[in-house]
């Protein structure tokens, strides 16, 4: 499988930018493993002190990747809205400990991986996962349609984004921007619309099974 065709694209939260950082050099074999077991101490370890710690360390990460302030801060608005509202809730249901541990973890988990898609060219990213799962194609799955998926998150993610941003513009122009239904409704017709486009071009290509 070859990713290699064209420039890697940028985006707002963590997909590649060139550097010279030490994780731009580290492998990406230890890049994994280390948000693989990020990912594992976010589920083992209890309590808003541990949260706030590991949260730390993703953002000295972030600060060692040199990840744009204002450009990381603007990718991480969607997901800093819904930190807040799941906050409240958690504060609500089991109080302020447990609504501090869930948000910092939320955060935690989408700053790390934005630091290892910004230090990653997508296309070592993408052969590196084909080679990791590809024990698993005597399981029936086909390595190259993993890390195509996972291509597409990458892409969408970004795309979901810009799309947001887009509705609102657009909402706020014709004096709509406190309306949910004039943002709600435009936001879910371009994504399915987008979802569709995708899946015709995959079945064009005789990947979509």
């Amino acid at each position: 499988m070859t990713h290699r065709r064209g420039a890697p694209w940028t985006g707002p939260l963590g997909l590649y930018r060139p550097g010279t950082t030490p994780l731009h050099r580290a492998p990406i074999g230890a890049k994994l493993a280390a948000i693989t077991l990020l990912g594992i101490a976010v589920v083992v370890l209890r309590g808003p002190t541990s949260a706030l710690v590991l949260l730390g360390l993703a953002a000295l990460a972030a600060v060692v990747a040199r990840m744009p302030a204002r450009a990381t801060g603007v990718g991480l608005l969607p997901v800093l809205v819904a930190a807040v509202g799941l906050g409240a809730y958690q504060w609500w249901q089991h109080g302020p400990a447990v609504a501090v541990e869930v948000c910092a973890d939320l955060v935690t988990l989408v700053v790390a991986a934005g630091v290892v898609t910004a230090t990653t060219p997508t296309d070592r990213m993408l052969d590196a996962l084909e080679r990791i799962v590809r024990p698993l194609r005597h399981l029936g799955l086909r390595p190259e349609i993993f890390a195509l998926s996972v291509a597409l998150m990458l892409r969408t993610i970004p795309a979901l984004v810009q799309t947001a941003g887009e509705v609102r513009d657009a909402a706020r122009a014709r004096g709509l921007d406190r309306d949910p239904r004039a943002l709600l409704i435009p936001a879910a017709v371009r994504t399915v619309a987008r979802a569709r486009a995708t899946g015709e071009a995959l079945a064009a290509r005789g990947l979509a099974e």
